[in-house]
């Protein structure tokens, strides 16, 4: 079945059934592979995208729902955002595989809220899981690219709590 798709900010038409989760009709119809699959069941957060500027998990998200919804993905970000780079700069990144759906988290945090203190980060990253361990350093970039200031050693928990 086709369907028509906003994503990057381009217009186009996919091939998928109604049912095909979001996640693999970005990655096997559209090649943008920068999005993850992770667990398939919306809770480890590697597969997040952005729905008209809201983090949405892909892996259990029905293409069919986004009809006239604006689709960002980590390709959508181009490289040089702010949370990129300080991803970089703090290196983040160690397996990387959650890092695309951790960004596309922090870039909808700071979108709704520039400066966003410890507890809202945690709250907007609760969720998304990285295997590695990097908490600290993703809040640090987080805070980073808000252009606020990092504290070196600052707590942050060990793992998010899971979602019920």
């Amino acid at each position: 079945m086709a369907s028509t798709l906003d994503v990057n900010g381009r217009v186009l038409n996919v091939n998928a059934g109604p049912d095909t989760p979001l996640l693999w009709v970005l990655r096997d119809e559209l090649g943008l592979t920068g999005t993850k699959y992770g667990c398939g069941i919306a809770q480890c957060g590697a597969c997040t995208v952005l729905a008209d500027g809201q983090p949405i998990r892909s892996c259990s998200a029905p293409v069919s729902a986004f009809s006239g919804v604006k689709i960002t993905t980590i390709e959508g970000l181009g490289g040089a955002h702010p949370l990129q780079q300080a991803w970089v700069k703090h290196d983040v990144p160690q397996c990387g595989y959650c890092q695309s759906g951790q960004i596309m988290g922090a870039a909808a945090l700071l979108a709704q809220n520039p400066k966003p203190d410890d507890a809202a980060i945690d709250a907007a990253m609760d969720g998304h899981i990285c295997r590695c361990g990097a908490y600290q350093r993703i809040r640090a970039a987080i805070k980073d690219a808000a252009g606020m200031p990092v504290v070196a050693g600052a707590p942050v928990p060990a793992v998010p709590a899971p979602k019920s």
